[in-house]
């Protein structure tokens, strides 16, 4: 007859062994999470998942699961560019995951003048494209002023505007500190960022998680888990394994 502790105990060590690469490539490798807010509206949408690259700003404590202590500072650093995309811990509370665009760099001079970027001094190039057209999880159809952005590194991204009078469009100036950095969300009316210094402020390297670097799935909201009827209209196919700039 088989043994069956012993086929047990193969099944619970393909589980554990699994479970241990499936770690090991959350940690050094790419990371999935999904975007629960419209602060990085047109370029993430409520719904988006993605993937993070964890070794693209090298690895801290921050990458690793429940930000174990284990890792001091920062190995493997590779600094971010002015415009990546990317996720890091809050860091009022190191624990929190937000994901916002890179602005400011060490050095920086940020400010916000009636609703245009300026950087050291240089106002950061606005262009007005086409209106910024959803529909959210109520079938409301949402349109905004849309624009491209273009950074002094050449980057460019869309953004988009409500009005330029906003309750964060006229700011004084921000100084980015040594080994911190400036984030901010592309819906710019509606971001909690590196504006606020009591809610988000300068992010300090070591809280950098990754870059996003692709959506591999979206869905609209419309539709339950449970609802596999409804999936193929919530589900929004032409955002499937975009790359994310």
């Amino acid at each position: 007859m088989p043994d069956k502790s012993g086929s047990l105990w193969d099944t619970a060590k393909t589980i554990i062994y699994a479970v241990l690469i499936a770690l090991f490539v959350r940690t050094v490798a790419f990371e999935p999470f999904n975007i629960p807010s419209g602060s990085m509206i047109p370029t993430l949408l409520v719904g988006d998942y993605l993937f993070v690259s964890k070794y693209s700003f090298g690895y801290s404590r921050h990458s690793l699961p429940l930000s174990l202590p284990i890792i001091p500072g920062r190995i493997l650093a590779s600094e971010p560019e002015r415009g990546d995309v990317a996720v890091f811990k809050l860091p009022s509370d190191n624990s929190t995951d937000y994901i916002k665009r890179i602005i400011g760099l060490p050095g920086d001079r940020i400010q916000m003048r009636q609703g245009r970027l300026w950087i050291n001094e240089k106002l950061v190039e606005r262009k007005r494209i086409e209106d910024f057209v959803f529909t959210d999880s109520y079938g409301r159809i949402n349109r905004t002023a849309q624009f491209t952005e273009t950074l002094p590194n050449g980057r460019n991204h869309h953004i988009i505007e409500q009005t330029d009078e906003g309750q964060l469009d006229n700011t004084g100036v921000y100084t980015v500190p040594k080994g911190h950095y400036f984030a901010m969300g592309d819906n710019r009316d509606n971001s909690l960022d590196s504006r606020v210094m009591t809610g988000v402020g300068y992010v300090p390297f070591e809280n950098l998680v990754g870059r996003a670097e692709i959506l591999f799935f979206s869905t609209n909201g419309s539709a339950s888990w449970w609802e596999f009827w409804r999936w193929p209209g919530a589900m929004r196919f032409h955002r499937f394994l975009q790359a994310i700039k």
